[in-house]
């Protein structure tokens, strides 16, 4: 799983950040990836990514499980 923040503001000026969980095959390359939609906003990445920072690893997985749940994986 890895965090990230867009590289540029959106046209309201913030910046939008979410989570990504790589999805690994049975070697060592990855298969694909599954992205939440976006978490979190702020004015700058910083702030944007803060939140996602924060996250506890229950917050994380529940958010993985509503990815595959919604057919995303």
């Amino acid at each position: 799983m890895s965090p990230w923040v867009d590289d540029a503001s959106g046209a309201d000026g913030r910046y939008g950040a979410a989570l990504l969980f790589v999805r690994w095959g049975g070697g060592e390359k990855p298969v694909g990836h599954v992205e939440t939609d976006y978490l979190a906003f702020g004015a700058t990445p910083e702030a944007a990514l803060a939140p996602l920072l924060a996250l506890t690893l229950r917050e994380v997985k529940e958010h993985l499980d509503r990815c595959v749940k919604q057919g995303r994986a």
